[in-house]
């Protein structure tokens, strides 16, 4: 993976001009922004279904969101939750990068999920059981593969490069990101939209997730979500989705881009340890932080901030907290750690992406955004998270990590793009 080279030998730079949030802390860049900059918390009570029958009663939902506000409602009735959240997040995205005018032979898709189109898929279940196998919708198949995002993305801007779905649970957002930057650094195209989406607040998840004892059952949804704090008990169950736009950086200083940083480097790797619980001592963790650190041709003491995968459960944030100071040395204690999923919850195969983005934007605006609800630091959490308020500080080199169900980890290297 390290020193990647375009088809002419040279390294192309990577660049990224927009970013589209659709999230439960707000749907576009300003909302968003706005909401996690001041420490606004996206959690709430489920208001989709009765949850008097489950054990966990809250969620990130993305409302108010109207799918018919991106797509036709002929398209809304015939894709899942997941794809409109998709599309939205890439509109949204296209037109914060300028809408660009591109050669879509060479513009590429790149999107995760971790899940897909479950929605859709319990949906028709119910109908088969309900009326029997004639009234399936013949919609079915399309609506709950998971690359079907991918795909009404690339269809809803023409575009004809590489098109590729990514499902690596929760590292799934990160790794499309990763992978996007590779192939336009080795000429594969000149721009890509990355990004991931997820559409799982359902009574199933729910369920399945609380049956894992991976949910948080702290009834107050606003405190629900507390990475690195004594008192966490699970991740709080989250939607949305958030495309990214990425360029070939002469092109994008070509055409006068703002341009929010250079996805500098990608590192990858796998715990091959348990298939929910990661590895205790962080060591995959580590193999990718320092591969990342690698391909962006940096050292440890140039990292500047973190955005910590964070989930608030007891396992990954004491095993994340020892491979960032394994990764980093003694600078870890010198390095900004923030979890921003103690505002948006845990949004799945789309978290990587927000959370790329979050580095990003920490970069450009010089904020660090808070680790809310960090009362009281647990036993092996001793970095700086930047408890309940955010920070103002230069940031010049920011990795964004994340690691998933499976054991697969994905960590992106954003630094200020310097032409």
């Amino acid at each position: 993976m390290p020193g990647s080279a375009g088809r002419n030998g040279e390294r192309r730079r990577v660049v990224l001009t927009g970013i589209g949030p659709v999230s439960p802390v707000g749907i576009g860049l300003d909302d968003f922004w706005g909401a996690l900059v001041s420490g606004r918390s996206g959690i709430s009570r489920i208001e989709r279904f009765d949850t008097s029958d489950l054990p966990v009663h809250i969620a990130g939902e993305v409302k108010p969101f109207a799918p018919e506000d991106w797509v036709t409602p002929k398209e809304a009735k015939r894709t899942d939750r997941a794809t409109h959240f998709a599309v939205a997040a890439s509109k949204l995205a296209w037109k914060d990068a300028g809408e660009p005018s591109v050669d879509r032979a060479r513009t590429g898709v790149f999107l995760s999920t971790g899940i897909g189109g479950l929605g859709s898929l319990l949906e028709q279940h119910r109908v088969f059981l309900d009326r029997g196998a004639d009234r399936v919708s013949p919609f079915m198949v399309p609506m709950l593969m998971p690359n079907a995002s991918a795909g009404h993305v690339a269809m809803a801007f023409g575009f004809t490069g590489p098109n590729e779905c990514i499902v690596t649970a929760c590292a799934a957002g990160a790794h499309a990101v990763g992978e996007a930057a590779m192939a336009i650094r080795d000429g594969m195209a000149e721009v890509c939209i990355a990004g991931g989406t997820e559409a799982t607040i359902l009574p199933l998840t729910v369920a399945g997730f609380a049956q894992m004892h991976a949910l948080s059952r702290n009834p107050e949804p606003s405190t629900a979500s507390r990475p690195f704090d004594r008192d966490r008990d699970g991740f709080v169950l989250s939607e949305g989705a958030c495309c990214l736009v990425l360029e070939e950086a002469e092109r994008a200083v070509g055409r006068g881009a703002r341009i929010y940083a250079e996805v500098a480097g990608y590192g990858a790797s796998a715990d091959a340890y348990h298939i929910t619980a990661p590895e205790p001592e962080g060591l995959g963790a580590i193999q990718a932080m320092l591969a990342c650190l690698e391909d962006a041709g940096e050292l440890p003491d140039a990292v500047d901030y973190v955005n910590a995968h964070g989930t608030s459960t007891q396992l990954n944030d004491a095993a994340e907290t020892k491979a960032i100071k394994k990764a980093l040395g003694d600078h870890a204690y010198r390095v900004a750690v923030s979890s921003t999923k103690s505002m948006t919850g845990h949004m799945l195969g789309a978290a990587g992406a927000v959370e790329a983005a979050v580095a990003a934007l920490a970069i450009r605006e010089g904020i660090i955004p808070p680790t809310v609800n960090l009362e009281n630091p647990g036993d092996e959490c001793d970095l700086d998270y930047v408890p309940k308020q955010a920070r103002r500080t230069e940031v010049r080199l920011a990795l964004s990590n994340s690691f998933g169900f499976g054991g697969q980890n994905a960590v992106l290297a954003l630094r200020r793009f310097e032409p």
